[in-house]
Parts: C-alpha cells; sequence; structure tokens
C-alpha cells in the first residue's frame, strides 16, 4: 500500500473517493471540492489541505479530510482557550492540523475506509503527518463514536460533546408527532405555526434539481442577510452554492416561504436516505415563528414524508429542545505534541465530561414529549 498526502483534491478520482465516503453528503467529493475551488476552504482562508490516501495500486482505500488550520473558525469543537493558555506560555498553537468538513458540525466517516485495518492505519498516517510537519496538535472533529473509540486506541483523547437531534419514530404525519407531545408544548407550536400561517406565508420544498439558477441567489441573499444581521463571518460564497447546486442535487433540499407570491426566507438542507442535515437560513422580512417554520417543522415535515429516521439541525440551540430535539453526544479525538499540555487537557477533559453527562440529563429531563412507562 501506498500513503500520500494530497493538496488539490482534483488529483484524486472522485468515484473512488466517494465509494468510501458512505454517502454522507457532507464527505462527497463533490462538496469538499466546491470549498476549495471557489475560494472558501484555502490557504486564504485558513483551510490548507492535506488529504492523507492510502491508495493499494491505483485503487483508493483510505483517506481522511485533513486541513492545516492557522485559527479555529469553523469547527465548532471550541479550542480557544487551550490556543490561549499556549499564546500565554509562549508557545505556538497555530497551525494544528484539523480532520474535519469545513464549517459543518455534521456527524459523520472521518476514516474513509471499509476494514479496521486501513482505518488503524489512517490513524497511524496521521500522528506521524502531525509530528513530522511540526504542528501543535492533531483534532478529529464529529466522528462517529466507533470511529472516536478506534482513535483513543491509538492514543488520542476523547473529548464530548452535545447536539439537539429530531429522530422520527415513524410518525403518519406531522400531526402525530404533535401528539406525541405534552399538552403546553404542542400549543406552543401550533400558536407559533399559526403565527406564520396568518401572516400569508406558504412554503415549497424544492430538490436539488428542481432549483433554479433565481432561487439560488435569493437563497444567497438571505445567507448573506443573516450573517450581517448576526455580524458573524460568513464562509460560504454564491459560488459554492452554484457549484454543489449543479453537482451534487439529489442531496439537496431547498425549503423556501413566500408571502403575497413573493420569497421571503429560505432553508437549506442535505439529505441521503436516513438523515437530513439543517445547514443555513436566513429571511428578508421579519415574521415571529418564520425562523422555527423555515428550519424545523417544514424541515421535520419532510422527513415524516420521506421516511427519514434522523435530523441534525446543527450546533447548538436550546430552543431546540421545546421543538422536539433531544440531546445526541458528539465526539472529537484530540492529540497535542507538547507533554504538559496534554496532560493538563486531558485533566480538563475529564472533569469537562461529567458536566456534559449532568447537562444531558438536565435536557432529558426537560422533554417535550408525553412521559411514558
Amino acid at each position: 500500500m501506498t500513503l500520500k498526502v494530497t493538496e488539490n483534491l482534483a488529483d484524486i478520482p472522485a468515484a473512488q473517493w466517494d465509494a468510501l465516503a458512505e454517502n454522507n453528503p457532507f464527505l462527497k467529493h463533490a462538496y469538499l471540492h466546491a470549498l476549495q475551488i471557489t475560494g472558501c476552504a484555502t490557504p486564504q482562508t485558513g483551510w490548507q489541505t492535506q488529504f492523507i490516501t492510502i491508495w493499494e495500486n491505483e485503487q483508493l482505500v483510505g483517506g481522511m479530510p485533513m486541513y492545516f488550520k492557522s485559527h479555529s473558525y469553523g469547527e465548532f469543537v471550541f479550542d480557544w482557550a487551550w490556543a490561549d493558555a499556549y499564546q500565554r506560555h509562549g508557545l505556538r498553537y497555530y497551525p494544528k492540523l484539523v480532520c474535519s468538513v469545513p464549517f459543518t458540525p455534521a456527524t459523520g466517516p472521518r476514516l474513509l475506509a471499509k476494514s479496521p485495518e486501513v482505518r488503524a492505519q489512517l490513524v497511524r498516517a496521521a500522528l506521524e503527518h502531525a509530528k513530522v510537519t511540526g504542528v501543535s496538535s492533531l483534532h478529529l472533529l464529529f466522528p462517529y463514536e466507533s470511529q472516536a473509540l478506534e482513535m483513543e486506541s491509538q492514543g488520542m483523547m476523547l473529548r464530548r460533546g452535545v447536539q439537539l437531534h429530531w429522530r422520527n419514530a415513524g410518525y403518519a404525519d406531522l400531526d402525530a408527532y404533535l401528539a406525541s407531545m405534552r399538552r403546553d408544548k404542542r400549543k406552543k407550536i401550533r400558536q407559533e405555526r399559526r403565527k406564520v400561517s396568518d401572516a400569508g406565508i406558504t412554503f415549497e420544498h424544492l430538490r436539488g434539481e428542481q432549483i433554479t439558477q433565481e432561487q439560488w441567489h435569493f437563497f444567497v441573499r438571505c445567507y448573506e442577510h443573516t450573517h450581517v444581521q448576526y455580524n458573524s463571518p460568513q464562509p460560504l460564497n454564491l459560488e459554492f452554492f452554484l457549484c454543489i447546486g449543479s453537482s451534487m442535487p439529489e442531496h439537496i433540499l431547498m425549503i423556501i416561504g413566500s408571502r403575497d407570491g413573493n420569497p421571503v426566507s429560505a432553508a437549506i438542507n442535505f439529505y441521503n436516505h436516513d438523515t437530513l442535515f439543517g445547514r443555513s437560513w436566513g429571511a428578508l422580512e421579519y415574521h415571529p415563528g418564520l425562523h422555527f417554520e423555515t428550519c424545523y417543522y417544514q424541515a421535520i415535515d419532510f422527513c415524516i414524508k420521506n421516511k427519514i429516521a434522523l435530523f441534525e439541525g446543527g450546533a447548538q440551540g436550546e430552543h431546540k429542545l421545546a421543538r422536539g430535539f433531544l440531546p445526541s453526544a458528539t465526539w472529537s479525538a484530540h492529540w497535542l505534541a507538547h507533554p504538559q499540555f496534554a496532560r493538563a487537557i486531558e485533566e480538563f477533559l475529564q472533569r469537562e465530561s461529567g458536566g456534559v453527562d449532568q447537562y444531558m440529563n438536565e435536557l432529558n429531563d426537560s422533554s417535550p414529549f408525553k412521559q411514558t412507562e
């Protein structure tokens, strides 16, 4: 077998990469390549591609989406305090080596290989690459729990986080879903939805091949408006969305809300056979409940109608709990070159783990669903 570090995704055959990506939209060659060629994830924006690949003759048998990072933006596993501690001690935390999908806090495979032997080889190769290049640390973000445990077996430290996910219990329709909730929560959701309906806003669900250029332009207007409104960085551009709209339409769902025939809100989602991933949204008008309807209730309705089992609505947002999203553990794995800092962070992670347990218990105690025996 031959190991290579690839800086240009065009050098990796798309079909061979996708055969290892487990039909995860964000691991598809088209998605990752679009981030690169549209200028969203490049050395200039702090993401220098370092994909680790393993080849058997001319066949790709293993891969990892890796980047040198010059900052910690766009990761959603927060290590700003670690970087600050390094700086206070006169040490450089950046560059670091990160295995993740840029700007995407969604769980998925990070060790792209069909055999445990090749996955183990990938972890060893990533650790060796971190040591040889002299980076401060190696971080693998949002892997499956099973892969996180494989990383731990090779000496990496595990960190748990929490996201709120919606799960489909085989509901017949949205009313059946609401009927499973406590009366006060069900009443609040119906009130929210009624406000949007009374404002005259209706919704359409557009799969990728149905989305027009004009609708993509409208979505990006909404997306940009939201980032300006909250004074947050805008990591993705129009060229990126047009690129994926053309190259991977089978994974894209756009939800558009319109009032009097004019579009006023839009959300972009990605999906495969069993999971819907909510990504970005925006609105050009304010209406009470419009965010929840565009981003959550319409997406849940889509999941129910299409028998999709899981809806990952993104990072953070305790407001999701009252709308039926329950806590799920997320994972990351970490290696630090500096022995003293590695020990300090290991102790921190042990303390943090207890807090995560308590937080998940508190969230579960506030479940909006009816109590069962």
